[in-house]
């Protein structure tokens, strides 16, 4: 079994920083792109950003110039830098990753989410 773990949510205030990570274990082949999606209270889940294996980024617009993505191939782990985070950020992340079981087969992973709450 594959598992995604995130860690790093909590509550601050607007304009503050917080450093989202996510880290695969179990046994795989390889970890493909890596994504952030949230979902608010009431709304639909929505895609953050994504990382390739590459490096290659995308970001929603809402996020671009204050949102980061990484990831370090050699702990298994993704990262979201989220500066100067609004209220309307709030929101449970969640981690998402393409995990190849083999050079051919990959499995769509979810994390469990982690809360982030930013107060006004």
């Amino acid at each position: 079994q594959v598992h995604l773990v995130e860690s790093g949510g909590g509550l601050v205030q607007a304009g503050g920083s917080l450093r989202l990570s996510c880290t695969a274990s179990g046994s795989f082949f390889s970890i493909n792109a890596m994504s952030w999606y949230r979902q608010a209270p009431g709304k639909q889940r929505e895609l953050v950003t994504f990382i390739t294996n590459g490096g290659r980024t995308k970001y929603a617009d809402s996020v671009k110039g204050r949102f980061t993505i990484s990831r370090d191939n050699a702990k298994n782990t993704v990262y979201l830098q989220m500066n100067s985070l609004k209220p309307e950020d709030t929101a449970v992340y969640y981690c998402n990753a393409g995990i190849g079981l083999n050079p051919i087969d990959e499995l769509d992973v979810w994390g469990q989410g982690t809360q982030v709450t930013v107060s006004s």
